[in-house]
């Protein structure tokens, strides 16, 4: 259902309002209504209300009669609501209602049933959600917000409490406690939710150079070492933080257990679509794409014939510039020789820069002379068993500490990190070309120069992402990497870092490459890559006793044993059952590229027709009785469990 400005993405009827405080309820004091999740400009809102305001055809009146066929209200020697008692649904106190601190003008009770009872609230506001227990008569679910207070509790008369939780999914992180499995914690479901939260994690306190030397050196050691750190950043990432509380994270004493959380995806998905790869692309078959004026022709489909099968060796030292950026798809053969000659003369200028500069001058220079140093040693150990670099005074070790120190004078701020040079390798023994591999250089640079910045945010990020995949990929593997303190995925670092160069064969490296260039199916396959290998290894992970040190032990090991085809293979399944999946939650989707990322949420009431007033805010319940546990900071999965409603759903 859509209207101006909002789009319906759940609506269920059957859900009733409790209005008695009595054990057993009479049909006057339920109020039946509708629930909604609505899409509304930035936001995301839940809405109920009563059927008559809901445009339902039935008008039910929301009254509750007294003896004498009048309306009244609610009496005070009615029996009330025993705390000690576990009641069989949840019901609307009839005492003084807290008002929403978040707009406190709405907090007037209404002053008989007769007025109405609905109710609107983004999902940025709530803070948990309490589910009833299985066996009663219908389920109810009450939702607290930030500010403190409860909503009126949900009864599900024909079910759907499971299937409200499920859509609430796609916008929201749930996770339940280990001691309340019924109480599910509330947090922003967007992509980048557990990447910040490596903020605060050791790790990554240190200047990215030393990170990423570590890491590549040594990623057994380094990722071993880091690991205790790593699982309590995620736990603290999930944990809610008082207001003005500092978030600074204190690592959980050793004599204390460190109970763990998993992050509910609610996400059933179907079976895992066969895949086969097709032949790389050939010479000829690229000839027949270039058109008059040497123009390329149908090149979304010759990128899908790169993304399904690769290039052929011959092929590459042309096409790699297209991949790359250095040429464009829909120029014609005299622009692109214009175009090369202006990149050349742009090059020598900047390689001018640093090789003007005297022995003298780079001693008052520490930052170049820094650089220059770290090149050096870089190069001197960059792919020294392959033939193209072999041997003391081999001319292309030259090149590659040419063409990275002329990059540092392209790109002063991020200037060289270790790991570039490991970057630059493949494509200068493609290309074979000074000039040449430097742009197809700075155009991969441009792809994953955020992976050598200072702060790490993307590397985080990325962290952050690929444990969101594998969460809802493979739910027991994760549950498993976490048992054994190995859930935060961090010896995937080096992988991600420089996109697998050292996991691979040289030759496979290539491949690999090219086919994560074409940016199909999505921008993040490499994602899908690392899911893939963990995948491929998770029973011999799972089913062999692997603890911690043996997890990162048998994850190093898997250095050049890979066979690059049969993990793009499963690469590309695991992407297209994720996407046939109709209820991906909504920073998955961010993720696969299948939607922008989500704008920040701003409350605001929905348009009409839904009949919202901004004065008004219904009485709020207390908790029921079985509904009083506070929230733990230890999370865990929501179990798979059958729907609780009495009806069903």
């Amino acid at each position: 259902m859509e209207g101006a400005g909002y789009r319906v993405v759940f609506e269920k009827g059957g859900v009733y309002l409790h209005t008695s405080a009595k054990k057993h309820q009479d049909p006057d004091s339920l109020i039946a209504g509708v629930v909604r999740v609505v899409e509304k400009d930035n936001d995301v809102l839940l809405h109920w209300a009563p059927v008559e305001e809901a445009g339902d055809s039935t008008q039910i009146l929301f009254s509750k009669k007294d003896a004498s066929g009048g309306d009244s209200c609610t009496s005070e020697d009615e029996p009330t609501f025993d705390p000690g008692y576990e009641p069989d649904w949840a019901v609307i106190s009839t005492v003084q209602p807290r008002p929403r601190r978040s707009e406190p003008t709405r907090g007037a009770e209404p002053s008989c049933p007769r007025d109405s009872w609905a109710f609107w609230v983004s999902l940025g506001e709530l803070k948990s959600i309490r589910r009833s227990k299985p066996g009663l008569s219908w389920a109810y679910l009450v939702l607290v917000t930030q500010a403190g207070g409860s909503l009126p509790a949900l009864h599900f008369h024909r079910g759907g409490t499971r299937a409200l939780l499920r859509v609430l999914s796609r916008y929201l992180l749930l996770a339940s406690s280990p001691q309340d499995s019924r109480l599910y914690l509330v947090f922003p479901h967007d992509s980048s939710a557990l990447s910040n939260s490596f903020h605060h994690l050791q790790l990554f306190d240190q200047d990215s150079s030393n990170v990423v030397s570590r890491f590549l050196q040594d990623p057994y050691s380094t990722t071993f070492n880091s690991f205790s750190r790593v699982t309590n950043f995620f736990r603290g990432a999930l944990q809610p933080h008082p207001e003005g509380a500092s978030r600074d994270l204190h690592p959980v004493p050793d004599d204390e257990p460190e109970p763990g959380f998993e992050v509910i995806s609610c996400v059933e998905l179907g079976p895992r679509p066969a895949v086969e790869r097709a032949p790389p692309v050939t010479e000829e078959e690229w000839a027949r794409h270039v058109g008059p004026e040497g123009r390329l022709q149908q090149v979304p489909e010759l990128r899908a014939r790169i993304f399904s099968g690769g290039l052929s060796p011959g092929l590459r030292r042309e096409a790699w510039k297209f991949l790359l950026g250095y040429l464009s798809w829909d120029g014609s053969a005299e622009e692109h020789k214009a175009h090369v000659r202006k990149k050349t003369d742009e090059y020598f200028r900047m390689k001018l820069q640093w090789k003007s500069v005297s022995p003298e001058q780079e001693r008052r220079n520490s930052l170049l002379h820094g650089y220059r140093s770290l090149i050096e040693r870089d190069v001197s150990r960059t792919d020294r068993t392959n033939k193209f670099y072999e041997g003391p005074e081999n001319p292309g070790l030259g090149l590659l500490n040419d063409i990275l120190l002329t990059y540092c004078m392209y790109h002063f701020d991020l200037g060289y990190v270790q790991g570039m040079s490991d970057l630059l390798s493949p494509i200068l023994y493609v290309v074979q070309n000074e000039v040449d591999a430097f742009w197809c250089f700075c155009g991969f640079m441009e792809l994953v120069h955020g992976n050598f910045e200072e702060s790490q945010e993307t590397m985080k990020r990325q962290l952050g992402q690929l444990l969101l995949l594998l969460r809802v990929l493979d739910p027991p593997l994760c549950d498993f990497l976490d048992s054994q303190d190995s859930g935060s995925l961090c010896f995937c670092f080096r992988w991600l870092l420089i996109w697998f160069k050292r996991e691979f064969p040289f030759p496979d490296v290539l491949r690999l490459w090219e086919v994560l260039w074409t940016g199909l199916p999505g921008p993040h396959l490499h994602l899908l890559v690392a899911c893939a290998i963990l995948d491929m290894e998770r029973d011999t992970l799972m089913l062999s006793g692997f603890g911690s040190n043996e997890i990162l032990k048998h994850i190093n090991e898997l250095t050049m044993k890979l066979s690059v085809e049969d993990v793009l293979t499963r690469a590309e399944a695991l992407y297209r059952q994720l996407t046939a999946c109709t209820e991906l939650p909504h920073n998955v989707q961010e993720v696969l590229g299948l939607v922008p990322p989500a704008a920040p949420h701003s409350p605001s009431p929905p348009a009409s027709p839904l009949p919202l007033s901004p004065t008004r805010t219904p009485p709020a319940p207390p908790l029921p009785a079985d509904a009083a546990a506070q929230p733990d900071s230890s999370l865990e999965i929501l179990p798979e469990e059958e729907e609780e409603d009495g009806v069903g759903s």
